[in-house]
């Protein structure tokens, strides 16, 4: 294969107009080339009046040794991206392993060990996709939680239920394979190539599902409303987990993809002797604006222009604290969600659908928190730090899983909303106007304030009076880490245990988890070859 990079299409050229660019640039008769196809497009927006989108395309071509020696520019051999197979161990296992937790790390890691045909078993604490939506749907509409099935537990995890963003900033070729895998599980194949691929909610059910049947139609397991309740430990290895059920799975090695949430199961695992340390995380609101003007404010004229859709943000500042703040899985054309996972607790999180086609953009508005910020120096401190600021969330919306808001300007002005403004707030409860400084401690609000006003000299309007902040994110990132042995990927304090994912502390998005769960399972298929029953 050949890859041409810098092929150049004005915003209004039809897609179809890269083929015969390529064999201009190749300088070739339609005949010789065999196939092509796109491997990255971006937009560049850097010059006033133009749009242009930018790709580079990977080429199959008759005769490729003899154009390589012409040296064109743009055009080079393309890189080998194809995802390797790792090469099973030669120990047997004595049971077939376990993976705990069915989001982006346990599925991904489940998917590649049935692959291998190590038949794996999955264990799940939620419900299936389709049960999780008649859950949630009671939550959204009449607050009802379910605290085993909602967004943050059951399958998919608590991407399912988000934009389904599938950008990632880890440079690591098996992110390919996680796209590859979601094309053949139905997701659409631009999310191969665009530069900020996302799926959308509404997508993401039926993909899930595609890849547990896969799991299973290979031989694996899937258990779902199984949660595991006590880890078996002898000799500082595992032997066997219990579940809430009553079922025991006897097993030497299990992946530990549990999600940031799983705060029960982050205590077993300390009471078990499973060494975790706490880690920074970020706290903050969710923060919602027309996508109008977003769109207005990041593409200019060409706003609402149909290649475009609704535009995207990231920004970040530092605080005169010190501390960063930044705005975090940024939901165009979406909705602010009830996240909440504990009765009396409140959380937010940001979805949107395929389409992007809802009236407001949201995303996190998150400062960082550190360890010496939590109440103590305890392992599971950020835990606690992270219930106390969702029990206040909680009542200041009105205990009743509404959510405490107030309006920019109001905020900027250090006064309480006392209403909402022109732009409606899109969580599904309902929300109750406050004084946000009354959620949060100083350092926090004090950080925001300096972002907002940074942020508005970048995308012009972020700091319209009417933009609502809703209250609290707070789940963003695990406030653990669970420590794991970087050449064995195994827990440093008991065997057989391979911390993966989010919840681990050692991802952050769709993709990072996804790639995190592969590698456990690489780790585990390389040392092990798949047990004989």
């Amino acid at each position: 294969m050949l890859r041409i990079s810098q092929i150049r299409l004005s915003i209004d050229d039809d897609i179809k107009k890269i083929k015969p660019l390529v064999l201009k640039k190749l300088r070739l008769p339609e005949e010789d080339l065999i196939n092509y196809r796109i491997y990255k497009e971006s937009i560049d927006a850097r010059h006033a009046g133009k749009i242009d989108f930018i790709y580079t395309v990977d080429v199959e071509v008759k005769n490729e040794a003899k154009l390589l020696k012409k040296k064109l520019l743009n055009v080079s051999e393309a890189p080998d991206l194809a995802y390797h197979m790792p090469i099973s161990g030669t120990q047997v296992l004595s049971h077939r392993p376990l993976v705990i937790g069915f989001g982006p790390a346990g599925m991904f890691a489940a998917l590649l060990l049935a692959q291998k045909g190590y038949r794996p078993i999955v264990l799940e604490r939620g419900g299936q996709v389709d049960d999780r939506v008649k859950s949630i749907d009671a939550f959204w509409k009449e607050g009802k939680l379910d605290p085993h099935s909602n967004v943050q537990f059951g399958e998919g995890g608590a991407g399912t239920f988000s934009d389904g963003k599938l950008t990632s900033r880890v440079r690591d070729l098996r992110g390919r394979k996680v796209l590859q895998e979601f094309v053949n599980a139905g997701a659409p194949e631009d999310i191969l190539y665009h530069a900020h691929p996302h799926v959308g909610t509404d997508l993401l059910r039926d993909i899930v599902k595609n890849i547990r049947q896969q799991i299973i139609t290979l031989g694996g397991e899937v258990y779902f409303d199984s949660q595991v309740e006590k880890f078996v430990i002898a000799d500082k290895a595992l032997q066997a987990v219990k579940l809430k059920n009553g079922r025991t799975f006897e097993t030497e090695q299990a992946i530990l993809a549990i999600g940031h949430s799983a705060r029960d199961t982050f205590s077993e695992l300390y009471e078990t002797g499973v060494q975790i340390t706490a880690k920074p995380f970020a706290i903050g609101v969710r923060i919602e604006h027309p996508q109008s003007l977003i769109n207005k404010a990041q593409y200019k004229e060409f706003a609402e222009h149909p290649r475009l859709g609704a535009a995207e943000y990231r920004l970040t500042h530092k605080a005169s604290s010190g501390r960063g703040v930044y705005t975090f899985c940024m939901c165009p054309g979406g909705l602010v969600v009830p996240a909440a996972s504990e009765e009396g607790r409140l959380v937010t999180n940001g979805m949107s659908e395929h389409a992007r086609n809802e009236e407001n953009a949201n995303s996190g508005l998150l400062v960082q928190v550190f360890p010496e910020d939590f109440p103590t120096d305890h392992p599971l401190a950020g835990v606690e730090f992270q219930r106390q600021l969702e029990a206040k969330a909680y009542q200041l919306g009105g205990s009743t899983y509404q959510a405490p808001a107030q309006l920019v300007g109001d905020f900027l002005a250090g006064q309480a909303s006392t209403k909402m403004g022109t732009v409606k707030a899109s969580y599904a409860l309902g929300v109750t106007p406050t004084d946000l400084t009354a959620l949060f401690p100083a350092y926090i609000t004090d950080a925001m304030k300096e972002a907002i006003t940074a942020f508005d000299k970048k995308i012009h309007g972020f700091a319209m009076n009417d933009a609502v902040m809703t209250g609290i994110e707070s789940r963003s990132s695990s406030p653990v880490r669970i420590n794991r042995d970087e050449d064995s990927f195994q827990s440093v304090s008991i065997k057989g245990i391979y911390p993966s994912g989010e919840g681990a502390g050692f991802a952050g998005g769709i993709v990072s988890a996804a790639i995190d769960g592969l590698k456990c399972a690489e780790h585990l298929i390389e040392s092990f070859a798949p047990a004989q029953s």
